[in-house]
């Protein structure tokens, strides 16, 4: 039955087939009886959480506060940014009326005709039109600036192809939203929360991220400029784990959002937007799980450590319960979050096989011996091994272990970067390496139509223009004109 539970289809054979085995079979996720929504179960929810926990706690101490606007947005709203409207019309859903009734002849209930809104409603697939509307009323003066707002939602965006976590009609997530007196203030927050997306995304995800600006073809609707944290997959496929807009004065001039400056001058702010989403744990299970299950960074794990008891029968199960109780709270006195699984409805075998596949970072076990020799088994996930250890100062040992753990995690996937990622300085080398995954960095002359074209014959796109690295010019690859430095071209989810 081990077998079974952990029986997925191997990354080398069908990667899409693995990364779904893995999020149903480790119990993250599953589909809905809604198409294209997904329902997070209990462990991929506390990964959630975990992350929204660490993330919450860096907005505030940059100085934000949370708020929550409503799911509705007046269908008017979007109409007044042209780019953003434009940016988004083929994703909304529609609110058209406001009650049902009992069909008359029995067979259920259908919208009642007479209950239609005056106005069309959509639900919230991004909140800068309802949040600017707001904010008209909250600023008049530079003593209401700088106005640091974040919520943390749920948003509808009518996917038609989707995949767990990665695509989804409804996903969760945190959008900040600021206004700013000046244009400087806004770019300096703009990159100040890339820069706290890929402090976490680094330290907390052990996933290493290329930060950049996008192309103007890629950027978000409605923004002046976007910043984004790119990282790579396994499969050689990019994915965007981040993004932060300076929106210009685009939404305050839309919805007349104006201030009066310290001299009596008026002006319309200037404002950011940010977000990062559940897709953020696709990322965590396709950069670093193989083919046996999960891996998790300690960091983010629900459960840092997992003990199970073998046994041979209940006098024996109570020795081993009073010993592991010591070490369970001398863990937990360490703020390491711990699982004593002494559940008798499965057998070790199955529990190792099973947390195994769930990523816990470090396993322990006990038995009869081990009682008697005071040491435990210890079983790491990211490497797979195993070793008998002291029960003595066994705490700090996994203290130090779970580190050890996450630089480990992080070292992997920063090499494999580094394997996957190669200059290239002709279209025909382009096209050969593209077909290898990773990340080619390459000259492009900065315009869209070199830009389409590179997509449409090969379906890679530009990640992003870096902003730290080599910043040498050079010629096209395609066209041969002047470049200002390499871009990052990769295919991508």
């Amino acid at each position: 039955m081990a077998k079974e539970l952990k029986e997925l289809t191997p990354r080398s054979e069908d990667y899409s087939q693995w990364y779904l085995d893995l999020v149903i079979k480790a119990e993250l996720a599953e589909n809905s009886a809604v198409r294209g929504c997904m329902v997070i179960k209990p462990y991929g929810y506390a990964i959630w959480e975990k992350m929204q926990r660490q993330l919450d706690d860096m907005f505030k101490e940059t100085g934000h506060v949370n708020a929550y606007f409503p799911l509705f947005i007046p269908k008017s709203f979007l109409s007044r940014e042209a780019d953003h409207v434009e940016g988004f019309a083929k994703e909304c859903a529609v609110v058209t009326h406001y009650r049902l009734k009992n069909a008359s002849d029995g067979s259920g209930v259908v919208v009642d005709p007479e209950a239609k809104l005056e106005e069309e409603l959509i639900i919230r697939p991004t909140s800068e039109t309802i949040i600017w509307n707001t904010y008209k009323n909250w600023i008049q003066s530079y003593r209401d600036l700088p106005l640091l707002i974040n919520q943390w939602a749920n948003v509808v965006r009518w996917e038609m192809r989707t995949r767990l976590f990665l695509r989804t009609a409804e996903f969760l997530w945190q959008e900040g939203h600021t206004a700013h007196a000046t244009q400087k203030e806004a770019i300096e927050e703009t990159e100040r929360m890339i820069n706290v997306y890929a402090e976490f995304v680094e330290k907390y995800m052990a996933l290493p991220v290329i930060k950049g600006k996008k192309s103007a073809s890629e950027r978000f609707a409605g923004a002046v400029d976007t910043y984004t944290i790119e990282a790579l997959m396994q499969d050689g496929k990019a994915l965007q784990s981040g993004t932060s807009h300076f929106l210009g004065q685009n939404f305050a001039k839309a919805f007349d959002v104006m201030f009066t400056d310290k001299d009596g001058g008026r002006d319309y702010v200037w404002a950011t937007s940010w977000g990062v989403s559940t897709r953020l744990i696709g990322a965590l299970i396709m950069a670093h799980s193989d083919d046996n299950g999960l891996v998790l960074p300690p960091k983010l794990a629900p459960y840092q450590v997992v003990i199970v008891p073998i046994y041979k029968n209940a006098e024996q199960l109570a020795q081993i319960d009073e010993k592991v109780s010591g070490i369970v709270s001398r863990l937990k006195a360490l703020g390491i979050s711990v699982k004593y699984d002494n559940s008798d409805n499965k057998k070790p075998g199955w529990k190792f096989a099973e947390y195994e596949l769930k990523g816990v970072p470090v396993r322990l076990a006990m038995g009869g011996r081990d009682m008697e020799n005071n040491t435990i088994e210890v079983a790491r996930r990211d490497t797979l091994t195993k070793e008998t250890v002291s029960c003595n100062n066994i705490e700090e040992y996994i203290k130090n272990l779970l580190d050890e753990i996450q630089e480990n995690i992080y070292k992997k996937a920063l090499d494999y970067r580094a394997s996957a990622t190669r200059e290239i300085n002709s279209y025909e080398e382009f096209k050969e390496e593209i077909e290898k995954g990773g990340f080619l960095l390459c000259h492009w002359d900065g315009t869209p139509e070199t830009e389409e074209l590179i997509k449409n014959e090969t379906k890679a796109t530009i990640r992003c223009i870096p902003l730290e690295g080599d910043k040498t010019p050079g010629k096209c690859m395609v066209t041969g004109k002047p470049s200002e430095q390499r871009v990052i071209f990769a295919r991508a989810y």
